[in-house]
């Protein structure tokens, strides 16, 4: 298998997550603090991530310059992307409550909840891409990371389209879409990347993972928190210890 088509394959693997999460929240109704505490170890395994496999290879390769310059362009490209669907009505897109808004209540937020599930899941997948370049294999530990991440996202949404009335082939076809673009994301950032200078790989690295802590920052811990019953939310920064724990030791086994 080419470099490109592998790429390609892991991408669509790390984003079947999503998939996987719809169908078990599809399926079965989760109790929310469930929910919330799958979406807090996937926010740490993703802090894990981004902080060791991410920004740390981007400044050991690119410098300290290229590496502060795209987080912070990572992260307010993804905030204004973030404003513009949120005003749209994709402002609760992971909430698993009544909290997302139906089609009735604001025309076109099905539209948007997609979008942002889609801006939400490219960038990690153009990284994951990059990790292939060279002929060194996948990178393990972001695999694992996105893949452990996804699931929650998926689940969590997926209990409030149910809510929200959105039907079955709505739903799926969100999912397995924006699996698919994953697949094409790593896919695009192994081919266009792959002659590019350790600095641009470094930029790229950096700015993907300024997306993502801002992500997690505007979304996945505020709704995690949000979606505990009291008395179980002084437990959600112990779980997302545990999930930044988890990625950390795959990060570090030698995968």
């Amino acid at each position: 298998m080419t470099v490109w088509l592998e790429a390609g394959f892991w991408g669509l693997v790390a984003g079947s997550a999503l998939v996987i999460g719809a169908a078990i929240a599809w399926i079965w109704t989760i109790p929310k603090p469930v929910t919330a505490a799958v979406m807090a170890f996937g926010a740490g395994v993703l802090i894990s991530t981004l902080a060791f496999d991410l920004v740390e290879e981007a400044e050991s390769t690119g410098g300290m310059a290229p590496t502060a310059l795209g987080l912070l362009g990572g992260a307010v490209a993804y905030i204004v992307a973030n404003i513009a669907v949120n005003r749209r009505g994709a402002r609760h897109r992971k909430r698993s409550d009544e909290m997302q808004m139906s089609e009735d209540e604001q025309p076109g937020s099905g539209t948007a909840i997609a979008i942002g599930a889609l801006l939400d899941g490219v960038p990690e997948s153009i990284v994951l891409g990059m990790s292939l370049i060279g002929g060194a294999g996948v990178g393990v530990p972001v695999l694992a990371g996105i893949f452990i991440s996804n699931l929650p996202e998926g689940l969590s949404s997926t209990s409030g389209m149910k809510i929200s009335g959105r039907g079955a082939r709505y739903v799926f076809g969100v999912w397995v879409s924006i699996a698919l673009a994953c697949g094409v994301a790593a896919l695009v950032g192994c081919v266009v990347f792959e002659d590019a200078s350790p600095q641009t790989v470094a930029l790229i690295n950096s700015m993907a993972a300024g997306a993502i802590l801002a992500m997690i920052a505007d979304t996945m811990i505020p709704e995690a928190y949000q979606d505990s019953a009291h008395k179980y939310q002084l437990w959600t920064g112990f779980i997302t210890t545990l999930g930044f724990i988890t990625a950390f030791a795959i990060s570090h086994s030698g995968g």
